[in-house]
């Protein structure tokens, strides 16, 4: 199954996860996600050795190849939050063992959080800052070899959370959407105002 995003002038044909339960509202210009109880993508730092029961990679994604070059996708967040980690995310996804996500995140302290997860073999864990009110823009840009995630609480004025690598990234490497559920028994995640543009993102740190 292949979901396109033409009509959103996104041109990269996505591929849901086996199960996952992705509709698409073109009117809306939304996506609508249900993440099932206990799904992640993590690979725990202090146990990660293995893929283990501490090491989920069973969220529902819809991921798909951009096109090559300087790219900027971008969306608007809102996850009905129940439990601790439900989360909506912008997945950059290479493999098993490499991958990066930039969630809308609720915390242990029951906050909204935008936090990001780099993984080369193990996954780090940063959280950036509480948001105070839902929703929040979540953006992903490939500058070179290079990735920046940004957030924002209007849509217009972004903050640096994240710039990096990862080396095994190459021209298969995937991007898209995922949404999770550690600790709960699901949550419904929505992206709308969803925007891709084949330019390269000029300045990461002056809010544009």
């Amino acid at each position: 199954m292949t979901i396109r995003l033409n009509a959103l002038d996104i041109p990269i044909p996505f591929s849901p996860s086996p199960g996952s339960n992705w509709s698409v509202d073109v009117d809306a210009g939304s996506l609508l996600v249900t993440a099932t109880a206990h799904s992640d993508i993590f690979i725990d730092p202090g146990d990660g050795a293995e893929l283990n029961a501490e090491s989920l990679l069973n969220a529902a994604t819809l991921l798909g190849v951009p096109p090559a070059g300087d790219f900027q996708l971008s969306a608007r967040v809102t996850v009905d939050f129940s439990s601790t980690f439900d989360a909506g995310v912008l997945l950059l996804w290479v493999d098993e063992r490499h991958w990066a996500k930039l969630c809308f995140e609720f915390s242990p302290d029951r906050e909204p959080m935008v936090v990001s997860v780099v993984t080369r073999g193990v996954a780090d864990d940063a959280n950036a800052f509480v948001v105070d009110r839902s929703p929040v823009w979540l953006r992903v840009a490939r500058i070179d070899r290079a990735f920046a995630y940004h957030a924002s609480t209007d849509g217009k004025t972004w903050r640096m959370i994240r710039f990096f690598v990862i080396d095994q990234a190459d021209a298969s490497t995937q991007i898209g959407f995922e949404a999770q559920s550690p600790t709960g028994e699901g949550c419904v995640v929505r992206f709308d105002d969803l925007r891709f543009v084949q330019s390269r993102l000029q300045d990461l740190r002056d809010g544009s």
